[in-house]
């Protein structure tokens, strides 16, 4: 490789730290945003510059040579350090290269200008999965054109590549169908409950194991014998995807979005490999570890099994309690916008805990001009984000952000929690398993264990939900409803949070 493309690899891959550093605050997250641009900017530019047509080089022709050849089919230049030529049908591929660059620069543009933040989550989702497409599209282009890639060793594919291959199409093939899968959960057109087929650990532990079968026979065989093995991987490996994600909970998928990113990056390792781009291999590793390290951090907080995610299943036993009915109903206070605000008013501090029904209400902004009314009556407001509230990591803080909720008012689970007992109001919107007290008291409850906020040391209480029909998704009743300082404001979180703003002007 020449030395200033590897240099140049290594600046992008420096970017691409710097950006997951910069993102791991929201304070510091648009520099990161910003880094990452560039560093893939300097991995796609060298990669254009090094693998495009740009020159052919021919010792012969490397006298300055300026006419146009007498039959007109190729273009003769020279130039500081270049000599060569370049046919028409190779300005016709560059030509392609760059027409569909274009294509997708003003997809990824419009979609990002459209979309809504509370749609982020299956947004992400369906880019995993056309990263997970195009290592399924670059393994086969490699298969099937082994001479452009430089894998030849003799007249075959050598071993090393072929498992390089084997591994970038499979696990290409199941973040591709899983993350459509997961796009299907979060954007509502597919149910978000656990799809239980009989026996599925068994066969996804079958299907996993015929899969490393194939991937080895596949390194082992002859070239007229890989055809059926890598269709047999490749099917196999797609239909896995699926099945791993069915079972998993619609409330469970920031664990399951973050898992997919992971992989989606090892088969971009894996395809970097096979393409020899050092680029792709350590930008692969990167989204891969630090996908694969909050995967772990999540199940950590949400007090599940790390293999359980990768096993699939996750949070969905066949007697579990996902999409479960509530208990018999208790006595309950309701009130109204009206009281609520009075009582917010009379506050000395207020810590909002948002969860998942604030971001299907979008209620984030209505919610941002009620903390600013408070905080012109004197009122301390602050907020408070579980690890795992949402439907993606950081979903919560998404929002806040969107609707400009100063940083340093957004407070983790951790830093906060401590804070409630010198809290006058608790304010839930959206949110339920994540204020459960049967995760620290009831050891038979499936939340048993999950950090969750002390809302119950609050003087007051206030929880905003549709009804008191619906429990969260780990099927347990929330004794928070029923303590004699919460008041529930049952109806959808935007419109009471806009009452509740009317009735504080």
């Amino acid at each position: 490789m020449n030395p200033w493309v590897a240099l140049a690899y290594l600046v992008s891959g420096v970017f691409f730290i710097l950006a997951l550093r910069g993102l791991s605050s929201p304070a510091s997250s648009r520099a990161g945003n910003r880094f990452g641009m560039i560093g893939m900017l300097i991995a796609v530019v060298t990669t254009l510059v090094t693998h495009f047509p740009w020159i052919k080089p021919d010792a012969a022709k490397c006298a300055q040579i300026r006419d146009v050849s007498s039959d007109g089919s190729t273009f003769a230049f020279d130039g500081p350090g270049a000599c060569g030529y370049m046919s028409y049908p190779d300005w016709f591929g560059a030509g392609e290269i760059l027409i569909a660059i274009a294509i997708g620069a003003i997809i990824g543009i419009t979609i990002a200008r459209r979309i809504a933040m509370t749609a982020m989550p299956e947004l992400v989702a369906a880019f995993h999965s056309l990263v997970g497409l195009a290592a399924v599209l670059v393994g086969w282009a490699a298969y099937l054109n082994p001479g452009a890639f430089s894998l030849l060793v003799g007249d075959s594919i050598g071993a090393v590549s072929k498992v390089e291959m084997g591994l970038g199409i499979a696990i290409g093939a199941i973040t591709f169908s899983g993350s459509v899968i997961a796009f299907a959960k979060l954007s509502g057109r597919m149910s978000g409950s656990p799809i239980l087929l009989p026996a599925r650990h068994v066969i996804n532990l079958g299907t996993l194991a015929a899969i490393i079968v194939l991937t080895a026979l596949f390194a082992m065989a002859g070239p007229a014998e890989t055809m059926p093995l890598i269709v047999a991987l490749t099917v196999l490996a797609f239909i896995i995807g699926f099945l791993l994600i069915i079972p998993i909970g619609g409330a469970d998928m920031p664990v399951v979005v973050s898992m997919l990113n992971s992989y989606s990056g090892w088969a971009a390792a894996a395809m970097g490999f096979t393409l020899g781009n050092t680029a792709m291999i350590i930008t692969g590793a990167l989204v891969g570890s630090s996908g694969a390290i909050l995967s772990y951090i999540m199940c950590r907080a949400m007090n599940r099994s790390f293999i359980s995610v990768i096993a699939g299943g996750f949070g969905a036993d066949d007697s579990g309690g996902a999409g479960g009915e509530a208990k018999e109903q208790r006595p309950y206070k309701q009130g109204s916008a009206a009281d609520a605000a009075f009582m917010l008013e009379q506050a000395e501090k207020v810590i909002i805990i948002p969860g998942y029904g604030m971001a299907v209400a979008q209620a984030q902004h209505a919610l941002r001009e009620m903390a600013d009314l408070l905080e012109e009556k004197g009122v301390e407001v602050k907020y408070a984000i579980h690890p795992v509230a949402g439907r993606m990591p950081g979903h919560m803080n998404v929002l806040l952000a969107e609707a400009q909720v100063p940083y340093e008012n957004v407070f983790e689970l951790e830093d906060i929690n401590s804070e409630f007992a010198q809290a006058d109001v608790a304010f839930i919107i959206g949110a339920n398993d994540v204020v459960n007290p049967a995760a620290k008291t009831d050891k038979s409850s499936p939340i048993y264990g999950m950090p969750v906020f002390d809302v119950d040391k609050a003087k007051q209480v206030f929880f905003i939900k549709r009804s008191m029909g619906g429990v969260g998704y780990a099927g347990v009743d929330n004794d928070v409803f029923y303590m004699d300082q919460t008041m529930m404001l049952l109806s959808d979180a935007k419109k009471m949070v806009e009452e509740i703003v009317k009735a504080l002007d």
